[in-house]
Parts: structure tokens; C-alpha cells; sequence
């Protein structure tokens, strides 16, 4: 079975910090939690859902334009999780960020196989 939970969104004032975290459950026949491409989406409402930050199973990092210097992506193989770490944040970061899996070395959308439900972020002004 493969699923994953996201959680620690909230409300928080500009400026601030949040750290959400995706518990995964990612084992197959063939792949453990380290040999999954994690990623963060998000999508405010009336907008498309885009992309945030990623971390391949190759180990490399990729961030989105609008978040790279203030968002963090890390991973925790002991605990199965993926974290994003969230500082300086912004009214325009307020959306549902999505958690999300994908077996190849790609970050967009249609390549991650497994979705969490989401958790909601506010950025009061």
C-alpha cells in the first residue's frame, strides 16, 4: 500500500515560519521510501496547482523561482517522512500544499504517481 499524509499547515502572520510534514508510506515489491522523488505542490484557489520544491531520489533538490532562499525540502528515512520547511512567508504562499511521490528523476505534476490530500496554509498580512 502506498499513501501519503500531509500535515502542520495552519495559520500564520507574514513573515513567519511553518514546517509541514508528509508521513509516506512508499514501500513496493521494488522501491523503498529513499528511491522515490518527493515533492511539494500547491494550489490557491482559482489558480493551477504548481509546483514548489523537490527532492530527487538521485539526491538532488530543485525549488520553484518563488520559494527557492525561503523554502526548504528534507527527507527523513528513519521516520519515512518529507519535511518542508517554510520561513519568510508570504500572503501569495497561502494555499493547499500537496505532498507527493514519483519513481522517476522528474518533478512536474504528471510524473508523481502517489498525491497526498493536502493541507492548508494561510499567510495573514
Amino acid at each position: 500500500q502506498v499513501q501519503l499524509l500531509e500535515s502542520g499547515g495552519g495559520l500564520v502572520q507574514a513573515g513567519g515560519s511553518l514546517r509541514l510534514s508528509c508521513a509516506a508510506s512508499l514501500q513496493t515489491s521494488t522501491r523503498t521510501f529513499n528511491h522515490f522523488t518527493l515533492a511539494w505542490f500547491r494550489q490557491a484557489p482559482g489558480k493551477e496547482r504548481e509546483f514548489v520544491a523537490a527532492d530527487m531520489w538521485t539526491g538532488r533538490l530543485k525549488y520553484a523561482d518563488s520559494v527557492k532562499g525561503r523554502f526548504t525540502i528534507s527527507r527523513d528515512s528513519a521516520e519515512n517522512t518529507v519535511y518542508l520547511q517554510m520561513d519568510s512567508l508570504k500572503p501569495e504562499d497561502s494555499a493547499a500544499y500537496y505532498c507527493a511521490a514519483g519513481t522517476t528523476t522528474s518533478s512536474g505534476a504528471s510524473d508523481m504517481n502517489v498525491w497526498g490530500k493536502g493541507t492548508l496554509v494561510t499567510v495573514s498580512s
